[in-house]
């Protein structure tokens, strides 16, 4: 096999690219096509942690969730959309970028709540 023909290989997908996020100022939305569509509007989250769990790296083990009265929202860390979710979150008050930092080293199960509406 040439060289050229490994670059010319198809990108094998990992389990975050099939998830599509749609980002608005008043909500945002996962979709994928084995689940059910979750949607959040943006003034409702009145929580948001980061669950982490020993399945990378060849698993999801990062996901956000935004939490509401009603419901909730779940985002890997991978998928596309997450930087951009993660700039919306990180301008609300009190974003504990500590506990942010910590989720991101952390190659345990464990929960870090990085914000509360209050």
């Amino acid at each position: 096999m040439a060289l050229l023909d490994i670059f010319k290989r198809k990108k094998v997908k990992q389990p975050e690219d099939y998830f599509t996020v749609t980002i608005t100022d008043a909500f945002i939305r996962v979709e994928h096509p084995n689940r059910k569509t979750e949607q959040v509007l943006c003034d409702d989250i009145r929580l948001v942690k980061l669950v982490n769990n020993d399945q990378g790296p060849w698993g999801i083990d990062i996901i956000m969730v935004m939490i509401t009265e009603n419901g909730g929202c779940a985002l890997p860390h991978e998928a596309k959309g997450f930087d951009e979710v993660f700039d919306l979150i990180s301008k609300y008050e009190g974003f504990d970028f500590e506990n942010f930092g910590k989720s991101m080293t952390s190659t345990d199960n464990a929960e870090f709540i990085i914000w509360v509406k209050k």
